[in-house]
């Protein structure tokens, strides 16, 4: 029987870890910070272990843990998964994240192969499901003596209609310091042969809107650097490479607003000991204490004071007379904690990931635009989707690398056919299908 060391038990890891546990030749051990999640996940299961494991403070236990293994999944936060990759390379162990490859566990490609290990990274939603879909098309355009001259590619994790029940048109999914960390970075892609670089401060004035079929409007703007996907893809031909964030109408406004305003800093940590959220705002700002702060931050935002960005804010409690319950803390971590208690899900809610990649594909004898659609929906009472598009690729790509079948050494992420085919094949028997179209254009 194999073993998989699971080194986590957060918001994505259940449905991961009940896939593996399905699997009668697979025992999982989940080493997690809070015991109590992990053994919630395995439920008493008899092929389920679970043992307590901090990095932050039990780094000298990962070799122990690692051991017992015979492939280890990180669901940790990015920032440990080159020390984890470096012990499974020490032990010839396989190791599978679903987080971007970073510059330095790129680095460990080559010391990788020749221990024979797999570190199959980006294998989750984004990156991961949009990897894997967008390379089945642009290969089948290949097998068609094709060319691809422009893609462009839209995810988001939103409520479902039904749950889309708060003024910010959005439910956490996963950690509010990542949501909102993300709206500062800068952007850049390419749109009909020119390069477009847009400032992280600037980033939420560049959206546009787009119909998502059955569902209605959508804001979308751009997510990161998309020139890389260029060469990662193989479509040095394409003119249009975009890759962008799906989010509700009017989110890009609000935390535009929000941004202005310098709630999106953490450089700064301010003491908040007893502080109102009005007396962190006004300091915020630095308004006057007898002035009207709802008109103060308006005029700042050259806004009406009864715009509904200001409701947003009252919605928030950021304009109440409460207290922030911090002894000290950034802007950022204030609007966070906020994120944290107003924009949950309740219970039997459903959340909804959407998925799009639009291509335009020239043949010898024709242009054609193709389109992937994944639209999928949360268990009511059961798993999110944003946990099971993250973690059953994951999950699966694990087993088949138990079993064999993946067998690509080094630095790995899901691009080629071994890797995708398989996946993609078994996420649609799981109810999680990229539906595609294509027209003569």
């Amino acid at each position: 029987m194999k073993k998989t060391l699971v080194l986590g038990a957060g918001l994505v890891a259940r449905p991961l870890v009940r896939y593996l546990l399905d699997h009668p030749n697979i025992q999982v051990l989940i080493a997690s910070r809070t015991v109590s999640k992990a053994e919630n996940l395995i439920a008493d299961h008899p092929q389920g272990e679970a043992v307590e494991f901090d990095i932050t403070k039990d780094i000298v236990e990962l070799p122990n843990l690692v051991e017992q293994a015979d492939i280890i999944i990180s669901l940790l936060p990015y920032v440990y998964h080159v020390t984890i990759a470096e012990e499974c390379i020490r032990q010839k162990k396989h190791l599978v994240t679903t987080s971007y490859v970073s510059d330095a566990m790129n680095a460990l490609n080559e010391k990788a192969k020749i221990a024979e290990v797999i570190l199959l990274n980006e294998l989750g939603l984004d990156p991961g499901i949009d990897h894997m879909s967008a390379m089945k098309i642009i290969n089948d355009v290949r097998d068609r003596n094709g060319k691809i001259e422009s893609f462009s590619s839209y995810c988001g994790g939103l409520p479902a209609p039904e749950a889309n029940t708060n003024p910010f048109g959005y439910k956490l999914s996963w950690s509010p310091l990542g949501v909102l960390l993300a709206g500062r970075n800068p952007a850049c892609f390419l749109k009909e042969g020119k390069q477009v670089d847009i400032p992280g401060e600037e980033l939420f004035a560049h959206y546009e809107i787009m119909e998502v079929e059955g569902l209605g409007d959508f804001e979308f703007y751009p997510n990161r650097n998309s020139l890389g996907y260029i060469d990662l893809y193989g479509i040095q031909e394409t003119q249009t490479m975009f890759r962008g964030t799906l989010r509700n109408l009017e989110w890009c406004d609000t935390l535009k607003a929000i941004a202005d305003l310098g709630l999106l800093n953490d450089q700064i940590k301010h003491s908040l000991k007893d502080t109102t959220y009005t007396g962190f705002m006004r300091k915020l700002i630095n308004v006057d204490p007898d002035s009207d702060l709802k008109v103060a931050i308006a005029s700042k935002l050259a806004i009406s004071p009864d715009s509904e960005i200001i409701k947003k804010l009252e919605w928030l409690s950021l304009l109440s007379d409460d207290t922030t319950r911090m002894d000290e803390g950034s802007p950022l971590d204030v609007l966070a904690a906020r994120f944290m208690e107003k924009l949950q899900y309740n219970e039997g809610e459903r959340d909804m990931v959407i998925l799009i990649h639009e291509f335009i594909a020239k043949y010898p004898d024709e242009r054609v635009k193709i389109t992937s659609t994944l639209v999928d929906y949360g268990i009511p009472y059961g798993d999110s989707s944003m946990s099971r598009t993250v973690s059953l690729p994951a999950a699966i790509g694990a087993r088949l690398i138990l079993e064999g079948k993946i067998t690509s050494k080094g630095v790995q992420i899901p691009t080629i056919p071994e890797i995708y085919k398989p996946i993609l094949a078994e996420l649609e028997q799981l109810g999680i299908v990229c539906k595609e179209k294509a027209v003569t254009v």
